[in-house]
Protein backbone atom coordinates (compact mmCIF):
# COMPACT_ATOMS: atom_id res chain seq x y z
CA UNK A 1 0.00 0.00 0.00
CA UNK A 2 1.19 3.52 -0.81
CA UNK A 3 2.24 5.09 2.48
CA UNK A 4 1.10 8.49 1.33
CA UNK A 5 -2.48 7.22 0.94
CA UNK A 6 -2.55 6.03 4.56
CA UNK A 7 -1.96 9.45 6.12
CA UNK A 8 -5.06 10.97 7.72
CA UNK A 9 -6.09 14.46 6.74
CA UNK A 10 -5.13 15.89 10.10
CA UNK A 11 -3.40 14.95 13.33
CA UNK A 12 -3.71 16.13 16.89
CA UNK A 13 -1.54 19.17 17.72
CA UNK A 14 1.92 18.28 18.93
CA UNK A 15 1.74 14.61 18.02
CA UNK A 16 4.27 12.64 16.01
CA UNK A 17 2.82 10.71 13.08
CA UNK A 18 5.00 7.90 11.71
CA UNK A 19 4.36 5.77 8.64
CA UNK A 20 7.48 3.76 7.91
CA UNK A 21 8.37 0.97 5.50
CA UNK A 22 12.05 0.11 5.76
CA UNK A 23 13.86 -2.99 4.52
CA UNK A 24 17.45 -3.39 5.65
CA UNK A 25 20.12 -6.05 5.33
CA UNK A 26 21.20 -7.77 8.54
CA UNK A 27 24.88 -8.39 9.42
CA UNK A 28 24.26 -12.13 9.81
CA UNK A 29 22.45 -12.33 6.47
CA UNK A 30 18.84 -12.00 5.53
CA UNK A 31 16.69 -8.88 5.74
CA UNK A 32 14.72 -7.07 8.40
CA UNK A 33 11.48 -5.26 7.59
CA UNK A 34 10.17 -2.41 9.72
CA UNK A 35 6.61 -1.68 8.67
CA UNK A 36 4.48 0.37 11.04
CA UNK A 37 1.81 3.01 11.24
CA UNK A 38 1.78 4.79 14.59
CA UNK A 39 0.87 8.02 16.31
CA UNK A 40 2.88 9.19 19.31
CA UNK A 41 1.16 11.69 21.63
CA UNK A 42 2.75 15.00 22.54
CA UNK A 43 2.00 14.50 26.24
CA UNK A 44 3.65 11.94 28.50
CA UNK A 45 6.20 9.25 27.75
CA UNK A 46 5.55 6.74 24.98
CA UNK A 47 7.32 3.46 25.70
CA UNK A 48 8.27 1.35 22.68
CA UNK A 49 8.25 -2.18 24.05
CA UNK A 50 9.36 -5.45 22.53
CA UNK A 51 11.91 -8.22 22.54
CA UNK A 52 15.45 -7.78 21.23
CA UNK A 53 15.38 -7.60 17.45
CA UNK A 54 11.80 -6.36 17.23
CA UNK A 55 12.84 -3.05 15.62
CA UNK A 56 12.79 -0.66 18.58
CA UNK A 57 16.17 1.01 17.98
CA UNK A 58 15.63 0.98 14.21
CA UNK A 59 12.43 2.96 14.76
CA UNK A 60 14.32 5.54 16.85
CA UNK A 61 17.03 5.87 14.20
CA UNK A 62 14.38 6.48 11.55
CA UNK A 63 12.71 9.14 13.70
CA UNK A 64 16.08 10.83 14.22
CA UNK A 65 16.98 10.74 10.54
CA UNK A 66 20.01 8.52 11.18
CA UNK A 67 18.47 5.86 8.93
CA UNK A 68 16.53 6.71 5.78
CA UNK A 69 13.62 4.33 5.05
CA UNK A 70 12.70 3.55 1.47
CA UNK A 71 9.19 4.87 2.10
CA UNK A 72 8.04 6.98 5.01
CA UNK A 73 6.04 9.94 6.13
CA UNK A 74 7.06 11.55 9.42
CA UNK A 75 5.39 14.66 10.80
CA UNK A 76 5.94 16.41 14.13
CA UNK A 77 3.35 18.97 15.20
CA UNK A 78 2.19 19.15 11.57
CA UNK A 79 5.67 19.77 10.12
CA UNK A 80 6.81 17.21 7.56
CA UNK A 81 10.20 15.72 8.35
CA UNK A 82 10.07 13.09 5.65
CA UNK A 83 7.78 12.12 2.80
CA UNK A 84 8.19 11.16 -0.84
CA UNK A 85 9.55 14.63 -1.67
CA UNK A 86 11.41 15.68 1.46
CA UNK A 87 14.02 14.36 3.88
CA UNK A 88 14.98 16.65 6.73
CA UNK A 89 18.55 15.86 7.90
CA UNK A 90 19.16 14.99 11.54
CA UNK A 91 20.80 18.31 12.49
CA UNK A 92 17.66 20.21 11.47
CA UNK A 93 15.22 18.01 13.37
CA UNK A 94 16.14 19.28 16.86
CA UNK A 95 16.38 15.80 18.28
CA UNK A 96 17.44 15.03 21.83
CA UNK A 97 18.92 11.51 21.80
CA UNK A 98 20.14 9.55 24.84
CA UNK A 99 21.90 6.27 24.05
CA UNK A 100 22.36 3.16 26.18
CA UNK A 101 25.96 4.06 27.07
CA UNK A 102 25.54 7.86 27.53
CA UNK A 103 28.15 8.57 24.75
CA UNK A 104 29.88 11.31 26.73
CA UNK A 105 33.23 12.50 25.41
CA UNK A 106 35.79 11.00 27.85
CA UNK A 107 38.33 13.85 27.59
CA UNK A 108 35.80 16.55 28.53
CA UNK A 109 34.32 17.38 31.93
CA UNK A 110 30.60 16.99 32.49
CA UNK A 111 30.23 20.77 32.11
CA UNK A 112 32.03 20.80 28.75
CA UNK A 113 30.07 17.75 27.59
CA UNK A 114 26.87 19.71 28.23
CA UNK A 115 27.98 22.52 25.96
CA UNK A 116 29.88 20.59 23.32
CA UNK A 117 28.71 21.68 19.87
CA UNK A 118 26.34 24.37 21.15
CA UNK A 119 26.43 27.96 22.37
CA UNK A 120 27.19 27.93 26.13
CA UNK A 121 25.89 31.47 26.50
CA UNK A 122 22.39 30.61 27.69
CA UNK A 123 23.14 30.12 31.37
CA UNK A 124 19.47 30.03 32.39
CA UNK A 125 18.76 26.91 30.34
CA UNK A 126 21.89 25.22 31.67
CA UNK A 127 20.95 26.05 35.25
CA UNK A 128 17.45 24.64 34.73
CA UNK A 129 18.76 21.38 33.26
CA UNK A 130 21.41 21.03 35.96
CA UNK A 131 18.81 21.55 38.68
CA UNK A 132 16.28 19.19 37.10
CA UNK A 133 18.82 16.36 36.83
CA UNK A 134 20.60 17.12 40.12
CA UNK A 135 24.08 17.22 38.58
CA UNK A 136 25.48 20.50 39.94
CA UNK A 137 28.09 18.67 42.02
CA UNK A 138 29.20 16.61 39.00
CA UNK A 139 30.00 19.39 36.52
CA UNK A 140 33.76 19.44 37.06
CA UNK A 141 34.15 15.66 36.99
CA UNK A 142 35.14 13.58 33.97
CA UNK A 143 32.99 10.66 32.72
CA UNK A 144 35.41 8.09 34.20
CA UNK A 145 34.74 9.61 37.63
CA UNK A 146 30.96 9.20 37.37
CA UNK A 147 28.75 6.22 38.08
CA UNK A 148 26.62 4.81 35.27
CA UNK A 149 23.54 6.59 36.59
CA UNK A 150 25.41 9.89 36.90
CA UNK A 151 26.69 9.61 33.32
CA UNK A 152 23.16 9.04 32.06
CA UNK A 153 21.90 12.07 33.99
CA UNK A 154 24.57 14.22 32.35
CA UNK A 155 23.66 12.76 28.93
CA UNK A 156 20.00 13.52 29.59
CA UNK A 157 20.81 17.11 30.58
CA UNK A 158 22.83 17.48 27.38
CA UNK A 159 19.84 16.26 25.37
CA UNK A 160 17.51 18.73 27.11
CA UNK A 161 19.85 21.63 26.32
CA UNK A 162 19.24 21.02 22.63
CA UNK A 163 15.67 22.27 23.27
CA UNK A 164 14.33 19.22 21.47
CA UNK A 165 11.13 18.96 19.53
CA UNK A 166 11.44 15.21 20.03
CA UNK A 167 13.29 13.40 22.83
CA UNK A 168 14.46 9.84 22.09
CA UNK A 169 15.66 7.55 24.87
CA UNK A 170 17.25 4.31 23.65
CA UNK A 171 17.19 1.95 26.67
CA UNK A 172 19.06 4.41 28.90
CA UNK A 173 18.64 2.08 31.91
CA UNK A 174 19.69 -1.20 30.30
CA UNK A 175 23.38 -1.01 31.26
CA UNK A 176 22.72 0.03 34.87
CA UNK A 177 22.48 -2.10 37.98
CA UNK A 178 19.31 -2.05 40.10
CA UNK A 179 20.52 0.72 42.41
CA UNK A 180 21.53 3.01 39.54
CA UNK A 181 18.19 2.36 37.77
CA UNK A 182 16.30 3.41 40.87
CA UNK A 183 18.50 6.52 40.99
CA UNK A 184 17.65 7.55 37.42
CA UNK A 185 13.95 6.58 37.24
CA UNK A 186 12.62 9.59 39.24
CA UNK A 187 14.35 11.97 36.83
CA UNK A 188 12.80 10.22 33.83
CA UNK A 189 9.37 10.35 35.49
CA UNK A 190 9.69 14.12 35.85
CA UNK A 191 10.39 14.76 32.16
CA UNK A 192 6.76 15.09 30.93
CA UNK A 193 6.23 17.93 33.41
CA UNK A 194 9.24 19.80 32.04
CA UNK A 195 9.12 19.17 28.29
CA UNK A 196 6.51 20.22 25.77
CA UNK A 197 7.40 17.63 23.14
CA UNK A 198 6.89 13.92 22.42
CA UNK A 199 9.15 11.62 24.47
CA UNK A 200 9.88 8.14 23.10
CA UNK A 201 11.49 5.64 25.48
CA UNK A 202 12.66 2.28 24.11
CA UNK A 203 12.69 -0.62 26.57
CA UNK A 204 12.22 -4.36 26.94
CA UNK A 205 11.46 -4.02 30.66
CA UNK A 206 7.78 -4.41 31.75
CA UNK A 207 8.66 -2.62 35.00
CA UNK A 208 9.87 0.46 33.11
CA UNK A 209 6.69 0.44 31.03
CA UNK A 210 4.54 0.29 34.17
CA UNK A 211 6.58 3.02 35.87
CA UNK A 212 7.08 5.50 33.04
CA UNK A 213 4.61 5.03 30.20
CA UNK A 214 1.50 7.02 29.48
CA UNK A 215 1.25 5.43 26.03
CA UNK A 216 2.74 2.17 24.72
CA UNK A 217 3.71 0.86 21.28
CA UNK A 218 4.35 -2.89 21.19
CA UNK A 219 6.68 -4.04 18.40
CA UNK A 220 7.06 -7.61 17.21
CA UNK A 221 9.25 -8.53 14.21
CA UNK A 222 9.13 -5.00 12.84
CA UNK A 223 5.38 -4.47 13.19
CA UNK A 224 3.31 -2.55 15.71
CA UNK A 225 1.05 -5.26 17.13
CA UNK A 226 -0.63 -3.13 19.83
CA UNK A 227 -0.81 0.47 20.96
CA UNK A 228 -2.73 2.40 23.58
CA UNK A 229 -2.58 3.75 27.10
CA UNK A 230 -0.53 1.78 29.61
CA UNK A 231 -3.62 1.14 31.76
CA UNK A 232 -5.56 -0.19 28.77
CA UNK A 233 -2.80 -2.48 27.52
CA UNK A 234 -1.84 -3.85 30.92
CA UNK A 235 -5.42 -4.69 31.80
CA UNK A 236 -6.11 -6.36 28.45
CA UNK A 237 -2.85 -8.39 28.53
CA UNK A 238 -2.05 -7.16 25.02
CA UNK A 239 1.33 -6.18 26.43
CA UNK A 240 3.34 -9.37 25.73
CA UNK A 241 5.00 -10.04 29.06
CA UNK A 242 6.54 -13.49 28.75
CA UNK A 243 6.77 -14.27 32.45
CA UNK A 244 3.26 -14.95 33.75
CA UNK A 245 4.32 -13.55 37.11
CA UNK A 246 4.74 -10.10 35.53
CA UNK A 247 1.15 -9.86 34.28
CA UNK A 248 -0.91 -7.24 36.06
CA UNK A 249 -2.57 -3.86 35.80
CA UNK A 250 -1.62 -0.25 36.40
CA UNK A 251 -4.03 2.05 38.25
CA UNK A 252 -3.87 5.83 38.32
CA UNK A 253 -4.97 6.97 41.78
CA UNK A 254 -5.12 10.08 43.94
CA UNK A 255 -4.42 10.25 47.68
CA UNK A 256 -7.74 10.67 49.46
CA UNK A 257 -6.69 10.24 53.08
CA UNK A 258 -3.91 9.38 55.51
CA UNK A 259 -3.90 6.99 58.48
CA UNK A 260 -0.90 8.29 60.38
CA UNK A 261 -1.24 5.72 63.16
CA UNK A 262 -0.43 2.90 60.77
CA UNK A 263 1.52 4.77 58.04
CA UNK A 264 -1.18 3.98 55.50
CA UNK A 265 -2.92 6.09 52.87
CA UNK A 266 -6.21 5.82 51.00
CA UNK A 267 -5.72 5.70 47.25
CA UNK A 268 -8.84 6.63 45.28
CA UNK A 269 -9.32 5.18 41.79
CA UNK A 270 -12.19 5.38 39.31
CA UNK A 271 -14.41 2.87 41.13
CA UNK A 272 -13.39 3.02 44.78
CA UNK A 273 -10.54 3.27 47.26
CA UNK A 274 -7.85 1.01 48.67
CA UNK A 275 -5.29 1.19 51.44
CA UNK A 276 -1.63 1.38 50.50
CA UNK A 277 1.63 2.05 52.38
CA UNK A 278 1.79 5.83 52.77
CA UNK A 279 3.94 7.12 49.87
CA UNK A 280 4.38 10.54 51.48
CA UNK A 281 2.18 12.29 48.91
CA UNK A 282 -0.12 15.14 49.94
CA UNK A 283 -3.91 14.94 49.70
CA UNK A 284 -5.00 15.00 46.07
CA UNK A 285 -1.56 13.97 44.83
CA UNK A 286 -1.29 11.49 41.99
CA UNK A 287 0.09 8.00 42.62
CA UNK A 288 0.46 5.21 40.08
CA UNK A 289 0.01 1.67 41.39
CA UNK A 290 0.98 -1.64 39.80
CA UNK A 291 -0.98 -4.68 40.96
CA UNK A 292 0.34 -8.03 39.75
CA UNK A 293 -1.99 -10.90 38.94
CA UNK A 294 -0.06 -13.18 41.27
CA UNK A 295 -0.85 -10.80 44.17
CA UNK A 296 -4.65 -11.09 43.89
CA UNK A 297 -6.43 -14.04 45.47
CA UNK A 298 -10.15 -14.74 45.11
CA UNK A 299 -12.84 -15.56 47.65
CA UNK A 300 -16.63 -15.81 47.86
CA UNK A 301 -16.79 -14.37 51.37
CA UNK A 302 -15.60 -11.04 52.69
CA UNK A 303 -13.40 -12.45 55.44
CA UNK A 304 -12.77 -9.93 58.22
CA UNK A 305 -10.20 -12.02 60.14
CA UNK A 306 -7.29 -11.82 57.74
CA UNK A 307 -4.12 -9.84 57.18
CA UNK A 308 -5.37 -8.68 53.76
CA UNK A 309 -6.68 -5.11 53.96
CA UNK A 310 -8.12 -4.69 50.47
CA UNK A 311 -11.10 -6.82 49.41
CA UNK A 312 -12.88 -5.48 46.40
CA UNK A 313 -16.23 -6.84 45.13
CA UNK A 314 -15.65 -7.89 41.54
CA UNK A 315 -17.28 -9.66 38.60
CA UNK A 316 -15.53 -12.33 36.52
CA UNK A 317 -15.43 -11.24 32.87
CA UNK A 318 -13.55 -14.18 31.39
CA UNK A 319 -11.05 -16.90 32.24
CA UNK A 320 -7.95 -17.83 30.24
CA UNK A 321 -6.75 -21.34 30.84
CA UNK A 322 -4.92 -24.20 29.19
CA UNK A 323 -5.09 -27.90 30.09
CA UNK A 324 -1.29 -28.01 29.80
CA UNK A 325 -0.72 -25.70 32.79
CA UNK A 326 -1.78 -25.65 36.44
CA UNK A 327 -2.64 -21.95 36.44
CA UNK A 328 -5.27 -19.77 34.78
CA UNK A 329 -5.78 -16.02 34.39
CA UNK A 330 -9.05 -14.56 35.65
CA UNK A 331 -10.13 -11.22 34.20
CA UNK A 332 -12.11 -9.15 36.70
CA UNK A 333 -14.17 -5.99 36.58
CA UNK A 334 -14.45 -3.80 39.67
CA UNK A 335 -17.26 -1.25 39.48
CA UNK A 336 -17.97 0.21 36.06
CA UNK A 337 -14.52 0.50 34.53
CA UNK A 338 -11.64 -0.84 36.65
CA UNK A 339 -10.03 -4.07 35.43
CA UNK A 340 -7.89 -6.45 37.46
CA UNK A 341 -6.13 -9.72 36.70
CA UNK A 342 -5.83 -12.67 39.09
CA UNK A 343 -3.58 -15.66 38.51
CA UNK A 344 -4.90 -18.70 40.39
CA UNK A 345 -4.70 -22.46 39.94
CA UNK A 346 -7.22 -24.13 37.65
CA UNK A 347 -8.17 -26.31 40.63
CA UNK A 348 -9.03 -23.21 42.70
CA UNK A 349 -11.05 -21.80 39.83
CA UNK A 350 -13.11 -25.00 39.64
CA UNK A 351 -13.53 -25.19 43.42
CA UNK A 352 -14.85 -21.61 43.48
CA UNK A 353 -17.13 -22.34 40.51
CA UNK A 354 -15.77 -19.38 38.57
CA UNK A 355 -17.40 -18.50 35.26
CA UNK A 356 -18.16 -15.29 33.35
CA UNK A 357 -20.59 -13.29 35.46
CA UNK A 358 -19.55 -14.82 38.80
CA UNK A 359 -19.54 -12.39 41.73
CA UNK A 360 -16.33 -12.68 43.72
CA UNK A 361 -14.06 -10.77 46.09
CA UNK A 362 -10.62 -9.75 44.81
CA UNK A 363 -8.18 -9.86 47.73
CA UNK A 364 -5.17 -7.68 47.01
CA UNK A 365 -2.11 -8.91 48.89
CA UNK A 366 0.30 -6.16 47.82
CA UNK A 367 0.73 -3.26 45.44
CA UNK A 368 3.80 -1.61 43.98
CA UNK A 369 3.82 2.17 44.28
CA UNK A 370 5.17 3.64 41.06
CA UNK A 371 4.88 7.36 41.79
Amino acid sequence: MDLQQRIPAAQAPGTLQARISYTMAQPAGGRFQLDLDAEIPAAGITCVFGASGSGKTTLLRCLAGLDRPQAARLTVDGEVWQDENRFMPTHLRRIGYVFQDSSLLPHLSARRNLHYGRDPGDGADTADAVELLGIGHLLDKFPRQLSGGERQRVALARALLSKPRLLLLDEPLSALDVARKQELLPYLQRLPEELDCPIVHVTHSPDEVARLAAHVLVLDHGKCVASGSVTELMASRRLPVNAAGESGVVLETTIAGHDEDWNLAEAAYADGRMLIPDPGVAMGGLVRLRILARDISLSHAEEAHSSILNRLPATVERIEESPDTAMCMVHLRVGDSTRLLSRVSRKSSRRLGLAPGSEIYAEIKSVAILQ
